[in-house]
């Protein structure tokens, strides 16, 4: 297995769907006139790019002793209802100790001018 720190990934677009923003907000306790919940980011910003990760055959990650260890999600706006969003991952990160991995892997989300929307930060251990 290599190391694939600095690896980005191809951009993503995302259309926050107005229904799927709503059902969304609901299942969280949220009112869906308050607008995109703001961990709808979960979905348009980890949700669109993660899988690239998982799937590149050079990271390598097992989902099988994947854990997803911590999220965190920075702001300069939330996204509005209908709005087309664009996230690109990459791995911040990606090294062993103790026979565990750690992929530290960043998403930024823009605009389509271009304009930042929100960074996720996500960590994830994966077990020898």
């Amino acid at each position: 297995m290599a190391a694939v720190a600095g690896r980005t990934y191809p951009a993503v677009t995302f259309e926050v769907d107005p229904e799927r923003a709503a059902a969304f907000a609901r299942a969280i306790g949220a009112d869906p006139a308050e607008g995109v919940p703001p961990t709808f980011a979960a979905v348009y910003s980890l949700g669109t790019t993660a899988p690239q990760l998982f799937t590149d055959e050079e990271a390598a990650v097992d989902f099988a002793r994947l854990l997803h260890a911590e999220q965190e999600f920075e702001w300069s706006r939330h996204p509005r209802a209908g709005e087309a969003v664009t996230s690109r991952g990459r791995v911040a990160s990606d090294t062993s100790r103790r026979g565990m991995r750690f992929v530290s892997f960043e998403t930024d989300t823009t605009d389509a001018e271009g304009a930042p929307i929100c960074r996720s930060r996500a960590l994830f251990v994966i077990r020898s």
